[in-house]
């Protein structure tokens, strides 16, 4: 018997079914995570703009900046990266020893928090690792703490440290964990489990550090042979990250639509974890994978501002430059009792709509979200642990406020990469960047994609495509390759018109 004081146990959550799905083409690779046959997350690397996160290079200290306690190194890109002092760990002085050192043994010495001006000097060497991708307007963030990533485990070559995932929260298990990486740790260098490593032997360990440290001897042996500034070493591209830090034990299946990715993935995944590959599945069915299961539909979606709640109402998502703007209003919903329990409703189902958005998006920053207001104090905790409960599922590092008085909750997210919107879309020319309209690479693609789907189908027909004039000058210049790739297939039953009329990012595809 419990009385008015007590609170009841909370359930545990009900385990979420979680695939996979890859889709590759000649021009990109996109990667969905659906969770209970939602999507959650969605991931993108184009042929021609790779991602830079976790690449390695040797760079020149080009400027320093005493009055940010920052310098700009010259790594090789269009833009010089940005080295905060925070993430000068330790300076590498001489890099031909470094090269010709041994990565097992190698001692680095600790620097301690020291000005910039004292650590750095410009047109000095040093060796860096992008952690934030560039933007637009700002170059790419490094670091001087190399971080190599393998399976189970993360080797730190320059830095002594041991660490477990904050994820992995049984102590006993965090107590086997240190003591299995105490015996194999590299003597100068750090060892970080990932949550992946929860549970596996000594000998799983053993082969990824064994991989790990050898990627990092490739690395020092480049160092000699190149000059700054310059790439030293490339993280695998988007398909295979994918296998190494996503194809977890929770995940019930990985899909992949594209024969040579999926020959490449099977066989990464047999090289670091056999049980794997029986998870792996070809998609061999007619059309592409994201259309067959409505992932396009919800890409789509996703660049719009106002998402529909199934009960009728909205949330609205407004980024601006200094923040993104969450709101959420009841619509049509008009609820059956009261207006606190119509609130309260559309508030629990806004919660779980607003951070699959955030996470769907890739939103960052600072994000505030003004949640319809609510008279009772148990309600306004209910909606608040209703939000840390959904927040625990993103993987990207976020911290947020309390729900306030007011109905507002004040998100912090960190960002690693481009954001849905900027990757796909780009500032509109006819309204002097006030909105967003799809880039000319995405339309590109889109063509593309509606173009193969009607192959199979056009018989002796022939398709005429209309395009703005500015898509028809990039499928010739640009984006050649997919042009050439359409011709080669079609030939003679292809014919892209240039038409005025229409809008950049609308096209018409007829049978003639």
């Amino acid at each position: 018997m419990s009385t008015d004081n007590e609170k009841p146990e909370a359930d545990s959550p009900p385990p979420v079914n979680r695939r996979l799905l890859l889709e590759s083409d000649p021009h990109q690779t996109r990667v969905a995570v659906l969770e209970d046959g939602r999507l959650t997350e969605i991931h993108m690397e184009r042929r021609k703009s790779r991602g830079v996160v976790g690449n390695v290079y040797k760079g020149r200290v080009s400027r320093i900046l005493p009055g940010m306690q920052a310098a700009f190194v010259d790594i090789g890109l269009t833009r010089d990266a940005f080295l905060f002092v925070g993430d000068v760990r330790d300076t590498i002085s001489d890099l031909d020893e470094l090269a010709e050192a041994d990565p097992q043994t190698r001692e680095f010495p600790i620097v301690e928090r020291r000005q910039i001006e004292e650590l750095l000097k410009e047109g000095e060497e040093l060796i860096v690792q992008v952690v934030k991708a560039p933007l637009p307007n700002k170059g790419a963030r490094i670091t001087t703490e190399i971080t190599l990533p393998g399976r189970y485990a993360v080797f730190v070559p320059t830095v002594q440290n041991l660490g477990i995932s904050r994820r992995i929260q049984d102590s006993d298990e965090r107590e086997r964990l240190r003591n299995v990486l105490e015996e194999l740790i590299p003597e100068g260098g750090g060892l970080i489990v990932r949550t992946a490593g929860e549970g596996r032997s000594a000998a799983d360990f053993a082969a990824d550090v064994e991989f790990l440290a050898a990627r990092w001897g490739e690395i020092c042996e480049n160092v000699r042979s190149t000059r700054a500034p310059a790439l030293i070493h490339e993280d695998y591209d988007l398909a295979l990250r994918t296998v190494r830090d996503r194809f977890t034990d929770d995940v019930s299946e990985l899909l992949v639509d594209g024969a040579a990715t999926y020959e490449s993935v099977s066989a990464l995944a047999t090289r670091i974890d056999p049980g794997l590959e029986e998870r792996i599945r070809l998609f061999e069915e007619e059309g592409a994978l994201f259309s067959r299961l409505g992932v396009e539909r919800e890409i789509n979606a996703a660049l719009k501002s106002k998402v529909w709640l199934r009960s009728g109402g909205y949330i609205v998502i407004n980024p601006t430059e200094a923040l993104v703007a969450i709101d959420v209003n009841t619509g049509r919903f008009v609820g059956k009792t009261n207006l606190e329990e119509t609130v309260v409703k559309t508030n629990l189902e806004a919660v779980k709509e607003i951070v699959r958005q955030i996470r769907l998006r890739d939103l960052s920053g600072i994000i505030v979200v003004d949640l319809i207001d609510m008279g009772d104090a148990d309600n306004r905790e209910l909606v608040w642990q209703a939000f840390e409960g959904e927040l625990k599922k993103d993987r990207a590092k976020n911290q947020a406020l309390r729900l306030s008085d007011f109905g507002l909750v004040e998100i912090t997210r960190k960002r690693s990469r481009e954001n849905l919107a900027r990757i796909l879309t780009r500032p509109c020319p006819d309204c002097g960047g006030s909105g967003r309209v799809l880039s000319i690479a995405t339309i590109c693609l889109n063509l593309r994609r509606e173009v193969l789907n009607r192959t199979g189908h056009l018989g002796d027909h022939k398709l005429v495509v209309r395009v703005h004039p500015e898509v028809e000058a990039a499928l010739r210049s640009d984006q050649h390759e997919v042009y050439e790739e359409l011709t080669e297939l079609l030939g003679e039953q292809l014919a892209i018109e240039a038409d005025e009329d229409l809008a950049h990012d609308h096209y018409s595809i007829v049978e003639a």
